[in-house]
């Protein structure tokens, strides 16, 4: 029997997770931290607003989220592999905050109302989902008009010269690292395929826009190793 994408993905983040963090920061030279932050300064996020972590992983976003919206805010985390959750429910205690809670849950068809939210983010995790228009329709969905939609994840190169570099680096070096510190060659193969097939930053703006944002817009960090974007709920007259 065929093993489907969802299946595959839930199984290699049900192995990685205990070293998830960890090879993240070695991965990307801790330049994620960086790409986040940067991400997080643009998105304007305000003191008491609403926010969901779709695809939260082990929380660094969730909790990097829950200390710009104050005590008076609130923040989401969705995932559905469990180990992850675990590390980012331990990773939560430890911070103290109050304003966080962790679900489990699938980002194909969030367990949310609609119009709840007043951003939803989402970090290195769509790439992983089985269809990438579907998420961001939900993501859509459960925004309040208005409301803002942010993606951080890798991408394709547009500096000609880096593009060789960039994808020798994800196809070869990433699964030995993975095999090296980790003992998961295959699973950190596979994760660099959903990396290489991923959208680059024009076509998965042309998907924000079908999946009904507006003012679609995007940045490119390190030369196009990855990219954020961001997108807009629309707000109708009835709702100015």
């Amino acid at each position: 029997m065929v093993e489907t994408k969802e299946e595959k993905v839930h199984k290699v983040f049900e192995k990685i997770s205990p070293d998830y963090d960890r090879m993240n920061s070695l991965i990307s030279f801790k330049l994620h931290l960086f790409w986040r932050k940067q991400t997080m300064e643009l998105m304007r996020v305000k003191k008491g607003a609403k926010v969901l972590d779709v695809c939260c992983g082990t929380a660094d976003w969730t909790i990097l989220s829950a200390k710009y919206v104050g005590e008076s805010g609130s923040v989401v985390g969705l995932d559905f592999s469990e180990n992850m959750l675990q590390i980012g429910q331990e990773k939560v205690s430890e911070s103290g905050l109050q304003n966080v809670t962790l679900i489990h849950g699938n980002a194909m068809e969030l367990p949310f109302e609609d119009n709840h939210f007043d951003f939803v983010t989402i970090g290195f995790g769509l790439r992983n989902v089985p269809d990438y228009l579907q998420v961001l329709k939900e993501m859509n969905r459960v925004l309040k008009p208005g409301g803002q939609a942010v993606c951080l994840d890798t991408s394709q190169p547009n500096i000609p010269l880096w593009r060789p570099f960039f994808n020798t680096y994800f196809r070869h070096v990433m699964p030995l690292f993975g095999k090296l510190f980790a003992k998961s060659y295959e699973e950190y193969s596979w994760l660099q395929e959903s990396t290489r097939t991923f959208p680059g930053m024009g076509e998965l703006s042309d998907l924000f826009y079908e999946a009904g944002f507006r003012y679609v817009r995007y940045i490119s960090h390190s030369g196009g190793a990855s990219a954020t974007h961001f997108g807009y709920k629309k707000v109708t007259i009835d709702e100015i």
